[in-house]
């Protein structure tokens, strides 16, 4: 929220919260059955479109999340180096705010101007002229509304909103108030109105430029650099017609540089160019894979825990694993994505990242699910993926590594111990959560007991645990010799 929020601070739909696609719902269902019911000569492709684009607005975005978060926690051409503060991912959550509203003006708008009816597929001419003026007005008319906006005046009661978040994600590009993203609609419907009102209007010319501005956006707005330096060499001029991710996290981060909206020309020519900028793109582009100092390796549960992960859905990693009625209904693509990260990627990879002052820690996922971990004849294939993790962490310098759940199971690999067999010179340290365990079960006794009755399995934990209690002078005596004063503890492992 802004400082100072002004008038049309909030979206219209705030109050429905969940509910507030249902406001597409009527022209969604009638454009899907004017296309089915009618004749092939009553059809309109364009209108019957329009809901099908919007869908592949969001998973574009989806997309390019799950991409970035992938590639920030990894290290690699990250630019800036800072985590992701809890009330950014909040605020941030109403990125599709944006796509609903264009969806309702595309509706409208179709209503209304009879002249986007039967639109083609292709108009060569709509296309030019919608690039040409995307880089003239569109451009320039940006640039300036754009430095308006950190006028102290606007900059507290709308644009202060979107520079909450300092570390960019793709979706920070489109978390603006409502009345800040109504005038950057209509500079972007320029080109979409004139190649209209000209004729010269396609559906490839409607579609191509919404997809380059969501293309455009989430590219500057990832924390990490990904246009190679080579672009700039063969074409140099290149450099004042796209932006990179290290211009505008500049404009993040210093504020009052760097304006442009995809195109950097304006801000050489009217001074505004941050003088670090091409310093912060070659530093970026060098930036190693960061190498953390601990490692948790984890793996996936059931299906539906892909959506779960922090490079999934927000809003379901950030409450405990439970299943959704809407998550039934993407059963399909659920097991689609379940055979490309089982089958095919097959390795752990970076999940996340977290950072507390000096130590930096990693969770890693083996791409595989519970059940997997059930089958006997999966055994070999999992302890190699996770032999290749540990030794992957090894070279990295990896001080402690963590085996999570299933990973460390005594009948996988005998909580690690199978690894420290095979490999004697590890510098790595192994741990499967047993000393966890042992400090909670240590921490509940009260202080000033003398004897303590175990009830449990022979596990390791257990042994751990009898052990710890001897070397603190506490008695494990065994369970036939009982005699007073006794603490039970039923532990079971």
């Amino acid at each position: 929220m802004a400082s100072k929020p002004g008038i049309l601070t909030d979206w219209p739909w705030k109050p429905l919260g969940s509910f507030k696609y249902v406001i597409l719902a009527p022209w969604a269902i009638h454009g899907t059955y004017s296309f089915i019911a009618k004749g092939e000569s009553g059809r309109d492709l364009g209108y019957f479109l329009i809901f099908p684009f919007l869908l592949a607005r969001m998973l574009h975005n989806q997309i390019w999340i799950s991409l970035s978060r992938y590639r920030t926690a990894k290290g690699n051409n990250r630019i800036v180096d800072r985590g992701i503060e809890f009330e950014q991912v909040d605020r941030e959550t109403t990125w599709d705010d944006q796509i609903l509203f264009n969806g309702a003006i595309f509706y409208i708008g179709y209503m209304a101007l009879p002249q986007t009816h039967n639109l083609p597929l292709w108009e060569s001419i709509g296309l030019i002229i919608t690039a040409l003026l995307h880089a003239g007005p569109v451009e320039f008319l940006y640039y300036w509304f754009h430095r308006a906006l950190h006028h102290h005046f606007l900059y507290s009661r709308y644009h202060s909103h979107h520079h909450s978040s300092i570390v960019t994600e793709p979706i920070t590009s489109v978390v603006h108030p409502f009345a800040e993203y109504i005038v950057y609609f209509m500079l972007f419907t320029i080109p979409l109105l004139t190649t209209v009102f000209t004729g010269t209007a396609s559906i490839a010319s409607f579609a191509g430029y919404i997809t380059f501005i969501d293309f455009m956006n989430n590219l500057g707005h990832c924390n990490f650099e990904l246009i190679p330096k080579w672009l700039f060499s063969i074409f140099p001029p290149l450099k004042y017609l796209i932006y990179t991710p290290s211009f505008h996290s500049l404009h993040h981060t210093q504020f009052r540089t760097n304006y442009s909206l995809f195109m950097p020309l304006y801000d050489y020519v009217y001074g505004t160019m941050d003088k670090s900028t091409d310093t912060l793109y070659e530093a970026s582009l060098k930036r190693p894979e960061e190498s953390p100092d601990v490692v948790h390796l984890t793996h996936l549960t059931t299906p539906e825990s892909i959506y779960h992960l922090r490079l999934g859905f927000a809003s379901l990693a950030s409450w405990p694993h439970s299943s959704k009625w809407y998550l039934r209904l993407l059963w399909p693509v659920t097991l689609f994505w379940s055979v490309i990260i089982s089958g095919i990627y097959g390795h752990a990879f970076v999940l996340e990242r977290i950072t507390f002052k000096a130590l930096k820690l990693q969770s890693w996922l083996v791409p595989r699910y519970n059940i997997q971990y059930i089958v006997q004849w999966q055994r070999e294939a999992l302890n190699t993926l996770i032999e290749e993790a540990i030794l992957d962490a090894e070279v990295k310098g990896v001080k402690v590594l963590s085996l999570g759940l299933l990973n460390q199971g005594e009948e996988m690999n005998r909580n690690g111990e199978l690894y420290i067999k095979r490999y004697p010179q590890l510098k790595i340290r192994l741990v499967d959560g047993s000393s966890l365990a042992v400090a909670v079960v240590l921490n509940r006794i009260p202080k000033g007991t003398t004897q303590v009755l175990l009830r449990a399995k022979l596990s390791k934990v257990a042994c751990a645990i009898a052990g710890a209690l001897c070397e603190s002078g506490i008695q494990v005596p065994s369970q036939s010799s009982m005699g007073s004063p006794w603490i039970f503890f039923n532990v079971f492992f």
